[in-house]
């Protein structure tokens, strides 16, 4: 007779029925200890442990040697969602191989990224797809089902999107606050999210560190009133590391930690990623929740069952039934051919004044300079490379490489001081190995190299080669390639192949000496200590906190070693030199993703660095045949580029294909067909403030923004030429088809990308100027043409409307347009759409919400109570909040406003202004109501100033017949 399996692992039962058996089989501490991202097996049942979160946002991350693709960024320049999907698909069989080998690999990914590329001076913009929800949407999708897989029960990867919600700034960002207005929530941030989730493809979301409306999104009633509404599918919620703590410990918005995880645990969040591995701090303060009767055991079994339907869709339960339980596929000649196909279509065409492509076959030499030209740069969330290929690599290749020369451009320069010249000793290649060799779950923790010997000081000079990334950040290289770098014994080496970690130890920044001409410091930005000359070696003076007022920055005090810096040439003198000799000229140019923009650290400017500056401008004026290849995580301002040099392209850090890519475009290959995913500025002037998160207020992003950009969102060159004819736009039921022939009339093929914008004619409040609804990426021969279709839901066209608390498309005309960016427009069209307009706010009955306003001024949005509610506050003396078309009917004879705070509420109507006193109360989130007569009939506008430190909930009205 055979033995019947539990019948929780039994998968002839429903799901439901298996995980009800497993939960009442845990006891209490066994569910407890599955909440924390590290859960422990229960060897009593057979069941293994399980661990949240795999980072794998451009591949496989922090576990070793893995396919790396393009950024996030690149891929979304591609605009491509079959291309992305099969690259999410190669992912997610690289996680299943590594898992295979590996089982500290998890099958929970935490990626993509689908926070919007609002502002380019996040720093954080290279994990993200585009400034547009449609388009981060569409990309998401297709990452996430690559991900997934298509099986109908059981999941390749688990996918969580991050970081839920309206995250745009490394600045502050574990206690700043974006103050969002309904608006910009329900048209843009959410957005975002909800097509991806609503897709099927999506395990859950991670909150993100920041606060919205001033209160922490680990504690967001929106995961509950939104996220979990847009699918009856189970959905994990997995904090970010530390998050629950700082709930607490940074942002001070609960007064214990007990308080804290049980409002994070009720608010929906159900894994803790916190202390690390260790489970014990958090499981710890779950249990004292429970005690204290803040929690109870459903909250509990809540979030368990959750975590346990994902780990049934997974098949860790039926292994027997798991589909890519075999899968092996890693490092792959399809992956590696789909890397180099996503990096070909991420590279953007800016400008092209005939000068490319360049022919191979062509006589003559190309002179490929620049401190990125024989570069292959990894960010914070990349795997390990396999194989590599640098620009230089790609041409050298590509066009032969005796005509091919090359000149980094960095400076070379030699140190001194009273002990004589700073040297590298020699020395054998070490027992260590670089960083990111070896799998760690967190990088963070990888150790600086100390089999190596320190600097030392003698009568032998070494030559270094400096580099500097900006705002005075500098990198020092020995002969061998390798970087200065500061290990955890404070001793200077020669040891990093790269800059790198959580906290980079390669970077430095000169600090002159009063009284000593030509004399500097050399601060190490790491430490803040100051580099300094010992009879063992180089090191770094120890911090002095006291000493110099503030951590993080050295005494400078004796132990500060004064250097002398002697130039033995300059790198643009180099890079001249080798422009004038060559028949063409390549400058790379971009960023080192772990240097001035990246996680923790937003961008200062738009300017591309000065050394670099110097560096194309050296090679043009000795060359005018000079082409400028951008290698970055975000964009630049590029305006004298873009008015002098003939050919600018951009990629984004294209990952281990990235150099033959750029070769095969700049050959004729392949003719470039990437799109910008946003919308390159002429000067960071034309930019409001990172923390203002008002799109509309501030008319931000391609959506709203008035002015000319350097380069439009969805701009992009071909080598071909492309025709738009018979445009089409008709209503459909709930749809609208579009449909527009798109013909290659060039004598290349090539891929176009055509894009499809609407806006609304007469708009009854502020709209997009422009909002993408379709796009589509698709290849033609030469003299080849396609119609494409599009079917783009009526809701598109619509906005949430402030002054009924719901998603409205307004009845009139919209314009369609066909596209080759959002103002390369080639076709448009007219369409009607008929329905009832919103009409005016029905305040007498409703009344107004403070943040439900149509413009503000000198405000932002705050938190009513610590569970839900928005309320607004003065940020300003001069502020305002305006609210149009508010419907008195007959009349009013009273106000009443619902405020905590003190100070007072002027209310003007039809230019006559009445003030509401607002007593102290009793904290911040004492609401209580104050009131005094006004009147008012007919729909007017009413305009709102807030004084004092009042906090303002709502207006209500009282009618003259009431």
């Amino acid at each position: 007779m055979t033995e019947q399996p539990q019948p929780f692992r039994d998968p002839q039962l429903p799901l439901a029925r298996r995980i009800d058996d497993l939960l009442q089989r845990l006891t209490l501490d066994e569910r407890i200890a599955m909440l924390h991202q590290f859960a422990p097996a229960v060897d009593r049942l057979g069941i293994g442990a399980f661990r949240t979160g795999q980072e794998a946002l451009h591949g496989v991350a922090w576990m070793g040697p893995a396919t790396v693709f393009p950024q996030a960024v690149g891929l979304g320049a591609t605009w491509n969602d079959d291309l992305v999907r099969r690259v999410g698909e190669a992912v997610g069989n690289e996680v299943r191989a590594k898992r295979a080998k590996d089982d500290r690999v998890g099958l929970n990914v935490w990626a993509p990224t689908v926070n919007l590329l609002r502002h380019p001076l996040w720093g954080r913009g290279e994990e993200g797809y585009a400034e547009d929800a449609a388009l981060t949407s569409a990309i998401a999708v297709a990452y996430t089902r690559g991900l997934r897989g298509d099986h109908p029960h059981y999941w390749r990867t688990a996918p969580v999107l991050k970081h839920w919600l309206a995250h745009n700034n490394e600045t502050d960002r574990d206690t700043s606050s974006s103050s969002v207005r309904p608006r910009v929530l329900h048209e843009y941030d959410l957005r975002a999210f909800r097509d991806a989730v609503r897709a099927g493809a999506v395990a859950g979301v991670m909150p993100a560190y920041n606060l919205v409306n001033g209160r922490p999104n680990h504690v967001s009633p929106l995961l509950s009133q939104q996220l979990r509404r847009w699918t009856e599918q189970s959905l994990v919620v997995c904090s970010d590391a530390g998050a629950p703590s700082n709930l607490v410990d940074s942002e001070h918005y609960f007064d214990t930690h007990e308080e804290a995880t049980a409002a994070a645990l009720k608010a929906g969040v159900d894994s803790f990623t916190d202390h690390g591995q260790d489970s014990t701090v958090m499981t710890g303060r779950i249990r004292r929740a429970l005690e204290q009767g803040l929690l109870d055991e459903t909250d509990i079994d809540t979030a368990v069952r959750r975590l346990l339907e994902l780990r049934y869709s997974l098949g860790e339960f039926d292994p027997g039934l798991d589909p890519y339980a075999d899968t092996t596929a890693c490092d792959t000649a399809e992956h590696r051919a789909l890397a180099q196909e996503a990096a070909e279509q991420a590279v953007v065409l800016l400008k092209n004044d005939g000068l490319l492509p360049l022919d191979p076959g062509a006589p003559g030499t190309i002179a490929v300079v620049g401190l990125l030209a024989d570069a292959c740069k990894l960010d914070w969330y990349s795997g390990t490379l396999i194989h590599r290929s640098t620009p230089l690599d790609g041409v050298r290749t590509r066009f032969g490489a005796d005509r091919v020369t090359f000149a980094e451009g960095a400076d070379l320069i030699r140190l001194k001081c009273a002990a004589g010249w700073l040297q590298i000793p020699d020395a054998d290649a070490g027992t260590g190995t670089g960083q990111g060799a070896e799998g760690a779950l967190d990088p963070a923790l990888l150790a600086g190299r100390t089999d190596l010997p320190p600097l030392t000081c003698g009568d032998s000079p070494s030559e270094l080669a400096l580099v500097d990334w900006g705002n005075g950040v500098l990198t020092l290289r020995d002969p061998d390639g390798r970087h200065l770098s500061v290990a955890e014994d404070g001793y200077v080496r020669a040891s990093a192949d790269e800059p790198g970690g959580w906290i980079v130890q390669e970077t430095f920044r000169w600090e002159k000496v009063e009284g000593h001409a030509g004399g500097h410091r050399l601060v190490h930005i790491g430490t803040g200590g100051y580099v300094s000359v010992a009879a063992d070696g180089v090191k770094v003076a120890g911090v002095d906190e006291e000493d110099s007022g503030h951590a993080g920055v050295a005494d400078a005090g004796p132990a500060a070693t004064v250097f002398e810096i002697e130039v033995v040439e300059r790198g643009e003198d180099a890079v001249a030199r080798a422009a004038a000799a060559a028949d063409t000229v390549i400058v790379v140019v971009g960023n080192d993703p772990h240097i001035n923009g990246r996680e923790t650290e937003d961008r200062t400017t738009l300017d591309l660095p000065a050394h670099q500056e110097r560096l194309w401008r050296a090679a043009h004026a000795a060359n005018p045949r000079t082409v400028l290849a951008v290698t970055s995580a975000y964009p630049y301002a590029l305006t004298d580029a873009a008015a002098t040099l003939p050919a600018l392209l951009w990629t984004a850090h294209g990952g281990q294909a990235a150099g033959t890519a750029l070769a095969r475009i700049l050959s004729g290959d392949v003719s470039p067909a990437g799109r910008l995913p946003q919308t390159w500025y002429t000067s960071e002037t034309e930019l409001p403030g990172l923390l203002d998160y008002d799109i509309i207020g501030s008319r931000q992003t391609y959506l709203y923004y008035e002015g000319t950009p350097l380069y439009p969102f969805g701009h992009g060159l071909s080598y071909s030429a492309f025709t738009y004819t018979g445009l089409t736009a008709e209503r459909d039921g709930d749809r609208l088809r579009v449909s527009v022939t798109v013909t290659n009339s060039g004598v290349v093929a090539a891929d176009e990308v055509a894009q499809i914008y609407v806006r609304a004619l007469a708009p009854s409040v502020v709209r997009p100027l422009r909002q993408l609804v379709g796009h589509r990426r698709l290849h033609l021969a030469p003299g080849a043409g396609q119609r494409i279709e599009f079917a783009v839901p009526v809701t598109e066209l619509g906005h949430w409307d402030v002054a009924h608390g719901r998603w409205t498309v307004e009845p009139g005309a919209y314009e369609v347009r066909a596209g080759a960016s959002a103002t390369d427009i080639r076709l448009t069209t007219v369409v009607t759409v008929d329905g009832e307009p919103s009409g005016p706010r029905p305040v007498l009955h409703h009344g107004l919400e403070a943040a439900d306003y149509d413009e503000q001024l000198g405000t932002e949005i705050v938190d009513r109570t610590k569970t839900d509610g928005d309320a607004v506050t003065a940020t300003a003396p001069g502020n305002e909040l305006l609210f149009r078309s508010c419907d008195f009917a007959a009349g009013t004879r009273t106000v009443e406003v619902s405020a905590a705070g003190e100070g007072s509420v002027e209310i003007t109507v039809d230019g006559r202004t009445t003030t509401v006193h607002v007593p102290a109360t009793d904290g911040p989130y004492d609401f209580r109501g104050h009131g005094t007569p006004l009147t008012a009939s007919g729909v007017r506008d009413v305009q709102v100033t807030l004084r004092g430190t009042v906090r303002l909930a709502r207006i209500t009205f009282t009618g003259a017949a009431e």
